[in-house]
Order: structure tokens, then sequence, then C-alpha cells
């Protein structure tokens, strides 16, 4: 599913807020509120259980605490809330909720947002907001299976146009792909453009749908945007993922909080285009081993920052603007070229446009390998033509698309049963991408896509079809007529 089923309801709660709060503001309200809702219904779930088992363990911490569910004092509880949203002290309450559940809950210290009771902030409509969502579940097993947090982020990014910082959500579809491709089983996994935590999700599924063992992955992250940050933090806290994501929100290009990592795994969505990423500050940084990244354009930057971040073995997945892959602006080619060379680029995945909620862009996905299976080769795969409309504006990729790149990359990296195919994916030598001057647009490789012969002779093929055509032209003409004899008729001539 594309969507998490009460979009609409989420617009109608941060609409209400539109008239007195500014709009990078109120979004971020019922963000809070949302994870209030989500951490009391994931309470509620386990306390029915409990009652139904033993009703003398209904009240035990510790029987929620070993499930790795949070514990919600009673006053916290969104029955609670919800039964006093109409008093004038609805903000106080909100905000004694959230404090009183991280004083319980160690991991979720400092993370939560506690300004409900501020005066600019309406308290007949927060407690409208409170009502509106009552009837929604977003912690229940289904929600929590669906990312609610993350989808819900995505969703607020989509609607609100927030995207001036290329902060997108990425689509649950392009995550699993990147995770199915690179296969974090084991090691540091790092995100340096983090967002809402969601590769950090699905990498840890990856591990437990393969019967791994999720302690042996470790989280690394960073994120510039402090609400996002903590977003990130409640997101991971839910699922009782360990991480670091730095004891703040920082820039990773001006700030890097994992100075010495090297990790076995990079996964990473960063904004697309970035402008304003600081590069004229930073001409001299050591991380530019392949040539310095334009001060206009950060997607070479984060390229070279996230190889940088690779141990001797590691591996990377990223997605990138289709762009990257042909841009010869202000050093960007040869970046590209001399990355080609040190044989660095292991995959190319070109992309469908409109898998993004907030842009319509076609995007592909870079591997870098740092120890590639096949020296002086790079594997194009053109998957441009895949995923199915979910809704008008918003397409994701299916379970079996996603199962036939991977699958593909996997065969080509462990030489079993693999083959170019035409028109969908090609293998290619460094010889070859040299004679289309560096560029990586896997349709420049892959080729056309065969089509079936009909055995109809050429010839003959012709001779009928434009017979056809004249058919369908001489019936157009007709219908050109009869509508100007029955607009004549009536009046109007032309």
């Amino acid at each position: 599913m594309a969507t998490i089923g009460f979009e609409e309801k989420l617009w109608q709660a941060a609409d209400k807020l539109r008239n007195n709060m500014n709009p990078s503001e109120y979004q971020h309200v019922v963000l809070g509120l949302i994870f209030l809702k989500y951490v009391s219904d994931t309470f509620n779930e386990r306390y029915v259980e409990l009652l139904e088992d033993d009703p003398e363990f209904a009240e035990d911490r510790d029987e929620y605490i070993s499930e790795g569910v949070f514990w919600v004092p009673e006053h916290a509880r969104w029955s609670y809330i919800s039964d006093h949203s109409k008093q004038p002290e609805i903000g106080q309450i909100v905000d004694q909720a959230l404090d009183s559940i991280e004083k319980e809950n160690d991991s979720l210290r400092g993370v939560l947002p506690k300004n409900y009771s501020r005066p600019e902030l309406d308290k007949r409509i927060l407690g409208e907001i409170i009502d509106l969502f009552t009837n929604i579940n977003v912690g229940g097993e289904d929600a929590r299976d669906k990312d609610v947090l993350g989808r819900v982020y995505e969703y607020f990014l989509g609607k609100f146009g927030a995207n001036e910082g290329g902060e997108f959500y990425t689509p649950k579809s392009v995550v699993k792909l990147m995770v199915e491709m690179i296969q974090p089983y084991k090691g540091k996994v790092y995100d340096p453009a983090c967002g809402s935590g969601g590769m950090f999700v699905q990498s840890y599924k990856f591990v437990k749908e393969h019967s791994g063992n999720t302690f042996d992955i470790s989280v690394y992250g960073q994120e510039w945007n402090p609400t996002t940050w903590k977003l990130a933090k409640m997101n991971l806290a839910i699922r009782g993922i360990e991480n670091n994501l730095g004891a703040k929100n920082a820039d990773t290009f001006g700030e890097d909080l994992h100075p010495t990592l090297k990790a076995d795994y990079v996964l990473a969505n960063p904004p697309f285009n970035d402008s304003d990423w600081g590069g004229a500050l930073l001409e001299n940084d050591a991380r530019w081993k392949w040539g310095v990244p334009p001060a206009g354009n950060a997607n070479y930057a984060w390229l070279s920052h996230m190889v940088d971040k690779l141990n001797q073995n590691g591996i990377a997945a990223t997605v990138l603007a289709n762009g990257s892959l042909s841009s010869n602006t202000s050093n960007e080619g040869v970046i590209r070229q001399n990355m080609i060379m040190a044989d660095l680029v292991d995959c190319i995945v070109a992309l469908p446009d409109k898998l993004f909620y907030s842009t319509g862009i076609p995007v592909c996905i870079w591997i870098m390998n740092r120890n590639k299976s096949h020296k002086g080769k790079t594997l194009f795969i053109d998957g441009r033509k895949l995923g199915t409309m979910v809704t008008r504006r918003l397409r994701e990729l299916t379970d079996e698309e996603i199962r036939k790149i991977a699958d593909t990359y996997i065969n080509y990296k462990n030489d079993e049963n693999y083959e170019d195919i035409q028109g969908f994916c090609k293998v290619a030598s460094l010889d070859e991408i040299r004679e289309h001057d560096y560029i990586l647009t896997p349709g420049r490789y892959v080729g056309i896509e065969e089509v079936d012969d009909d055995g109809e002779p050429f010839e003959e093929k012709m001779e009928r079809l434009t017979k056809q055509l004249a058919q369908q032209f001489q019936k157009s003409k007709e219908l050109e007529e009869e509508i100007r004899k029955q607009l004549g008729g009536i009046g109007y001539e032309f």
C-alpha cells in the first residue's frame, strides 16, 4: 500500500492549526500527537493481551519493557488524554504525558516535543485534533508493519510541499530494493542523511526475515534537521533498535559526527541536487579524493562522503537524481570519471518516475563497492518501465520487481546464472564506459528491449497498416463533417 489509510484526517488536523501557527511548526505538533497515540496504542494492545492472560500483570511495567513496549503511565495514556480533551489545561496534560513517558523510558529522554502548553497554540483546536485521532489506530500490529511514523512524515512532506531542503522520505519499496541488493547481514550500517530512520528499519527487517541476528548489525546515522532527528530517534526507539545518531542534529558536511567511522554498509537517500550545502567552505576537505564537488550541487559531495566512510570491503547504495549519471557541470564529469577509473562503481539502476510523494523526477541507485567481485566491470539495470501506479501521482515497485532487480545484481555479483538481457541489464567494461564518455545512463548500455517477431514480412505489414490508417483518416473526415453539420443546424457554423 502506498498510503497509510488516514491521510485526509491528518490533513484535516494540520489544517485546523494553519490560522494560528507558522507553517514550519504546525506539522510537527500533529507529528508529536501521532507519536503519543502510537505509543499509547502499542501499550494498549499489550495491555489487552495481559488482561486476558492474567489481570494482575496488566500494570506490571516489566511485562511491557520485556516485550519492547514502552511503559505508559496511566495519565499519559490516550484514553486519559482523550477524556480531558475539552479541558482548558489540555496543553499541560499533553506535555506532562510526554514528559512522564520520557522519564519512564530511557531511550526517549530529550527526544519528545513538550511545547503544547504554549499560549499561541489554541487549546480548543488542540482538543479537536485529539478527538480526531481518537478513533485512528496508529500503533497496532498492522500500523507497525506499515512503518507509520515514517509514512506519516512522508505524507506531510508531500502535502505541505516542505521539500525545499530536499528532505524526502524514501519510499518503502525503494528502501527495500537497496537493502535487498547490498544485504546488510552483519557489521556497521551508516546513513549520512538518515531522515526518519527508514533505512535502518528496513535493514533490521531484512536481517530478521533472513533468520539473522539483529545484534550483529550496529546503526550509525546523522541528520541535520532537529525535528527530523528527533523523529528518527523516536522511530528507532519504538522498534528497540540501538543506534548512534550523534548527540544532536548536525550538518554531515560541516560537522561530521562520526569522523573515524569506517562502515561495512552505507544506505542513503540524500537531498537531491542540493545547492545550499556549504561547498564553498569545504574546497580543501580530505573527503574529495576524486575531485572537488561543485558548490552548487551536492550530489557528488554525498557520493564522495559515502565512499570515504566505507571500509576496504564496504559497499554503499544511494538514491540520486538521474542527472548525476551524465552531468559534466563544474567538475562532476571529472569526479565521475575518476570514480569509474578507481573501479568503485559496481552497479547503476535506473528507476521510474513518480516514486516519491514530494517529487516526480526519475531517480537512480548507485552501488559503490570498495571490493568489487568483477574488477573493471559495471552492471547496468534499466528499471524505468517497472512500477505500478497506485494513485494518479504515485508509483510503487512491486515485491516481484524488487526481487527481479536485486536477484539480477546478486547473481551477477556471485557468478550465479547471470546473463545480459537486452533492454533490461548489461555488464559493461571500463573500455565501453570510456566509449560513452563516462556517462552512466543504463539505457546507453542495455539497448532496446527485444520485440517478439510475429512472422509477418515487413512489406506486408506496412501495406496492411497503411491501408488501416487510410481507413481511419477517412472515418475521421466523415465524423468531422457530421459534427460541422450538427453544429450548423443549431446556429454554430464554422
